[in-house]
């Protein structure tokens, strides 16, 4: 419990992880258990998650044009050219982190009888030395160049047309669209998830994967048959007909007509 000025009383919680991290979290809210406080907290993150995962995933407001309403040309957006060039910094600190290793590596092995001194032993990885100091000085001068570039800039100054963004109608009704198309696909990925031991590594890619592939369409009597070309290695394709078989087991229909819909997937022989 901290006093701030005799006015305002703060409760830090802190929720410690499986593998020792722990993350404090100051509240005003003194009426709510520590496990609901952390819990609270974490849940909006999974929320700031799955927004994120919409905008990259889910991007239908930009398969059509829509009407759009003029937006604030201050409002701040990350820079692309701040973003650039820390992704080449970290690129750069990568490979000054595997040089650096390799040094490391040969110093730990390095025979005494054949270089009994450090000079001895620099003379002979001079190129790696070279390397690594090239590599100090790239970061550096990259570290420079993005101090001087701004991390969020207005958002006029990125493009020389006017800003818009769509109208909140229609922002609402894509919105709503992201949503159920994501819980659609989370359905999926916990279904095929008996089936495919790296569900939790790569589920969502094996779903989208196969909501991509070509089909083949068979209308009958009483049926709409939809097969899936086989996926891209073997036990993909077992995983996905083994969703196959689930979905057919709850004996949905067609929308608007009494077609069962039934799922298969080629198999490689």
């Amino acid at each position: 419990m901290r006093l701030l000025h005799g006015k305002l009383r703060l409760r830090q919680v802190t929720r410690r992880s499986h593998n020792g991290h722990q993350t404090p979290i100051l509240t005003s809210r003194r009426d709510l258990s520590a496990a609901r406080v952390a819990h609270g907290m974490f849940d909006r993150w999974r929320q700031e998650d799955f927004f994120k995962y919409l905008r990259e995933e889910f991007a239908l407001d930009a398969l059509v044009e829509y009407a759009t309403v003029p937006d604030d040309p201050a409002r701040e957006v990350p820079n692309p050219a701040w973003a650039r060039v820390d992704a080449q910094l970290q690129a750069a600190l990568a490979q000054l982190e595997c040089w650096q290793a390799q040094y490391g590596l040969q110093a730990l092995s390095n025979q005494d009888e054949l270089r009994r001194t450090r000079r001895g032993f620099k003379t002979a990885h001079g190129k790696l030395g070279r390397q690594i100091w090239d590599a100090w000085h790239r970061v550096d001068d990259l570290l420079a160049r993005r101090a001087r570039i701004p991390r969020r800039v207005p958002v006029q100054s990125l493009t020389p047309e006017p800003v818009v963004k769509l109208a909140p109608e229609i922002q609402h009704l894509t919105n709503l669209v992201k949503m159920v198309a994501y819980q659609a696909e989370s359905e999926l990925v916990q279904t095929v998830a008996p089936h495919y031991r790296r569900v939790a590594e790569e589920g969502r890619t094996l779903i989208q994967a196969a909501l991509l592939s070509a089909a083949d369409l068979d209308v009958t009597a009483q049926e709409l048959r939809v097969t899936l070309r086989a996926q891209s290695s073997p036990h993909r394709t077992r995983a996905i007909a083994a969703l196959c078989d689930e979905l057919n087991a709850l004996g949905a229909r067609f929308p608007g007509s009494r077609l069962r819909l039934r799922y298969a997937i080629h198999t490689v022989a």
